[in-house]
């Protein structure tokens, strides 16, 4: 529980951004043996955004950075902390993180990447979090960014319509109890289970092959897991913090799977209405699908300061978990 006199990390500014190349499943009809019908059943899909030949996953980032610091108030020189979430690093090193910071022409934040796959954005809020609860830092950008449309398998019908590039961010400072209110991060509980690696991975990396590889996933097990990790996780994390599903204003989850999110809604009692779904426009975006959701949401007028978000993300390790967010 948070002590009534702890510091908060209060999100202050929201952005996003998506190329400008639209990918729809009957673009993608024409090269793959699918159609518009097949995909919209199984995963809700109508649509993706892949990046341009020379657009990178940090040039995604910075933009989305921009428009969250624009949406805050904040110039680049006032963040202290980069944390970017990706599976698809611009390079093996430096970070994408580093080279974000770069591209924002930022010289005094600490920046770095984390890895977590589709929960990635959940575990770099929990680690900004706790720098700025513990004023290791004062403003950090979290940032989402993925061009998974390199990973894909064209030939490889069971992955090849999920994916899609994007990145969404957040502005996240750290305030005193009276300055934040009710607002801020509640918790983030995240949990790793690496006997279920071989249901979601790439059948690469510099070590193993020196390649990048692409996309594996046994579809069947992938869902399965995720409907019942998910549910338990929220679960555990609205008990913990004492909060009942009556209580929560949205819930923001992953966007992988239309299927998943209504089945995890439907089991934690939550209604249709309270639930965000972008996952038709955007695709599976791994670690940047919550943060463009939560983006769209605020753009759209439906997510507004004081709002309870419930967020969650299952992603390739396994790894998985919730995150409390009073907006």
């Amino acid at each position: 529980m948070i002590h009534p006199t702890q510091w908060r990390s209060v999100i202050t500014g929201v952005g996003g951004y998506l190329p400008q190349r639209v990918v729809t499943n009957y673009d993608l009809s024409e090269v793959v043996d699918t159609s518009h019908e097949w995909i919209v059943e199984r995963t809700g899909i109508h649509q993706r955004h892949f990046a341009a030949e020379n657009e990178f996953t940090s040039h995604l980032c910075a933009k989305a950075a921009e428009c969250a610091l624009k949406n805050a108030g904040k110039d680049i020189n006032e963040i202290d902390l980069i944390i970017v979430a990706t599976a698809s690093p611009d390079l093996t090193f430096p970070s994408t993180a580093a080279l974000t910071q770069k591209l924002l022409k930022n010289t005094n934040a600490l920046a770095f990447d984390v890895a977590g796959v589709c929960a990635g954005f959940l575990l770099a809020l929990q680690v900004a979090d706790n720098f700025l609860r513990l004023r290791q830092a004062k403003t950090a950008l979290v940032i989402g960014g993925e061009t998974f449309s390199r990973l894909i398998d064209m030939e490889d019908r069971r992955t090849n319509v999920l994916f899609g590039d994007g990145a969404g961010a957040i502005v996240l400072e750290s305030m005193p109890p009276e300055k934040a209110g009710e607002r801020g991060v509640l918790g983030v509980h995240l949990q790793t289970d690496g006997q279920f690696s071989d249901i979601l991975y790439t059948d690469g990396g510099a070590s193993s092959s020196g390649k990048t590889g692409k996309i594996r996933m046994s579809g069947q097990e992938v869902y399965k897991h995720a409907v019942t990790k998910l549910t338990d996780s929220a679960i555990k994390i609205l008990t913990e913090y004492n909060i009942t599903v009556n209580e929560i204003d949205w819930f923001i989850p992953h966007q992988a799977n239309a299927r998943i999110i209504e089945s995890v809604a439907q089991r934690l009692n939550l209604p249709l209405e309270k639930v965000i779904v972008t996952v038709d426009r955007h695709a599976n975006t791994s670690a940047a699908s919550i943060p463009l959701a939560l983006w769209t949401a605020t753009q759209e007028g439906r997510v507004k300061p004081g709002d309870l978000i419930l967020h969650e993300g299952i992603g390739g390790g396994l790894i998985w978990g919730s995150a409390l967010v009073r907006y």
